[in-house]
């Protein structure tokens, strides 16, 4: 269980998860700073909090040894997961050339471009695979590629069919792992109302490749049809993904890219609990023109900033309850209409 944080000091998280929120000035107890540390490495949302302090200079800290020795040793964890993430890329391209060869066509998604594509420091967003998207027609053969690669398939076969995500590991180093998707949806009562595929994002980007709609489209399936809210790192790729957006034609494409593929309850709830958290008026702009039904009044009494904030805390049941019925709704919900 993580250290309880104070409301006040859980809104000095949210300043340091923020991107693009100024460092943080605020005099606080050595006591303090470590609960920050412990919840933001929870979160996914360490290398953000790291950054800024090292901006504002380690002479602002508290004078503890305790604090010192912490932050050293996350400090030296930081700099083996930026390795890490290099050495995931390396092997990426790799499969990418493998798939390429193959005719087979593909598309890294989410950790390394959301670094590249998203965050002004690509190191604020660390990942830990590579996932690769393609049809569900050519799962097998990208399959053998990667196999073809050196890694190996870690699960059950016909389980990863069922899931559309098959997850390999390095044969020599199993730490470095890559995903395959035939579909960014892998619940299967989800997939019914909603999906997420090569196709779709072709559609969503037009004639150019990772463009702000496609990569907001993503973030918010990946935190609210992937995962379950479980850390704040899920909000700020969706928040970047908001503040990519230049125009109100790139507005309209993210709703229209909603209606084609069944996410509305999805960016509806995403992008609300996201503009509370971080106060990012756009992203309940854009949350309030989706036409609320009783799906969407019904999630957002759930998914609160609360409910996200307190994933691990005292009131973990409380989180943990709350996004389970939010699951029961997504595959209760309505199933969207067929797409022109």
């Amino acid at each position: 269980m993580l250290p309880h944080l104070a409301p006040v000091e859980e809104r000095l998280l949210l300043r340091y998860a923020d991107p693009a929120a100024p460092a943080v000035e605020d005099a606080m107890s050595a006591k303090t700073l470590c609960a920050l540390l412990d919840n933001a490495e929870f979160h996914g949302v360490l290398p953000i909090m790291l950054r800024k302090l090292r901006e504002r200079g380690d002479a602002h800290l508290p004078g503890d040894s305790a604090l010192q020795a912490r932050l050293e040793d996350l400090r030296h964890k930081a700099t083996i997961a930026t390795g890490q993430s290099m050495l995931l890329q390396f092997h990426g391209g790799r499969i990418m050339k493998g798939l390429a060869e193959e005719a087979i066509p593909a598309r890294i998604v989410k950790g390394p471009v959301f670094a590249r594509k998203l965050y002004r420091h690509a190191a604020d967003r660390p990942f830990t695979d590579i996932d690769i998207l393609v049809e569900p027609a050519n799962l097998s053969r990208a399959n053998k590629v990667i196999a073809a690669c050196g890694f190996e398939l870690g699960g059950d076969e016909a389980g990863s069919y069922q899931l559309q995500e098959f997850k390999w590991l390095e044969k020599e180093n199993s730490s470095l792992l890559v995903e395959l998707h035939g579909d960014l949806v892998h619940d299967t009562g989800m997939r019914r109302r909603l999906s997420l595929g090569f196709r779709e994002l072709g559609i969503i980007d037009g004639e150019a490749t990772d463009t702000p709609a496609a990569l907001l489209t993503i973030a918010i399936v990946h935190a609210a049809g992937g995962h379950k809210f479980h850390r704040l790192q899920l909000c700020v790729d969706v928040l970047q993904g908001v503040r990519s957006l230049q125009t109100p034609e790139e507005e309209a494409r993210v709703l229209d890219a909603a209606r084609m593929t069944g996410i509305e309850l999805e960016l509806a709830i995403v992008l609300d609990v996201t503009g509370r958290l971080f106060g990012e008026r756009r992203a309940l702009e854009l949350a309030g023109r989706i036409k609320p039904d009783l799906s969407i009044r019904l999630a957002k009494r759930l998914i609160t900033a609360n409910t996200l904030l307190r994933v691990n805390s005292r009131d973990k049941i409380g989180s943990r309850l709350r996004r389970d019925v939010f699951r029961w709704i997504q595959r209760l919900a309505k199933p969207r209409p067929q797409a022109a």
